[in-house]
């Protein structure tokens, strides 16, 4: 991790809509205590039993907000790309809520992060602050509660071709640079259940597989499997 000297107030201005109601002093205050910090890929960011990080603002890259099982299971809940905000890290100030997440970055990954003590004052204070935080950390619950939903009510090809058709879309190609394991980590599921269906979609000329990539071939059949 490191830490860049960039000028913080043009990306407050540009996506936290509260930032035309705080007063002069309150602006300042929340530039002086933010910092730019900069992640590699596949660095671990946060997890609710360490220290309460902040509010994090994504200014490149992208974030994967996940939960852990107790034998290292994980489920990604939803992730973060540049210019979307990230409350669930700021637990302390927020007691509702009560569940572990944990935070790692998907890319090369630069964020914009804001002390929790300064957000707290905010909060106290500016009733903009507090009812933005309350909204955004609302709608992520909701993000978090369809992905469980996928994973208890939906079969599992459908479930791959959702992902691997949404991953087509975040990086516009149809060759993606992932694992088996990778995307079974992503889904919540075995690696041999993902590798069982990959060979299903191969034999069936979907897609095709490679050591480290998997290349989509037909994605009109995956959009028929996800509808279907």
């Amino acid at each position: 991790m490191g830490q860049d000297t960039l000028t913080a107030e043009p990306f407050f201005k540009k996506y936290y809509p509260f930032w035309d109601k705080l007063t002069e002093q309150e602006q300042r205050n929340l530039c002086s205590c933010s910092s730019m910090q900069s992640y590699r890929k596949s660095d671990f960011i946060y997890s609710h039993d360490g220290d309460c990080l902040g509010i994090l603002l994504v200014l490149k890259g992208q974030l994967r907000i996940y939960i852990q099982s107790d034998d290292s299971r994980e489920v990604t809940l939803f992730r973060l790309g540049p210019g979307q905000v990230c409350t669930l890290s700021a637990s302390c100030i927020i007691r509702e809520i009560t569940f572990d997440i944990s935070i790692a970055a998907e890319e090369d990954t630069t964020l914009l992060t804001t002390g929790i003590q300064c957000f707290r004052r905010l909060m106290e204070k500016n009733i903009s602050v507090q009812n933005y935080v309350y909204k955004h950390t609302a709608e992520s619950f909701s993000d978090a509660m369809w992905a469980l939903t996928e994973i208890l009510f939906s079969s599992f090809d459908k479930r791959l071709a959702g992902y691997l058709l949404e991953e087509s879309r975040r990086t516009h190609s149809l060759t993606l640079s992932t694992t088996h394991e990778q995307i079974a980590r992503n889904l919540g599921s075995a690696r041999e259940v993902v590798s069982r269906m990959l060979k299903y979609f191969e034999k069936e000329r979907i897609v095709q597989l490679s050591r480290g990539s998997v290349k989509i071939t037909d994605p009109a059949r995956l959009e028929k499997i996800l509808e279907g």
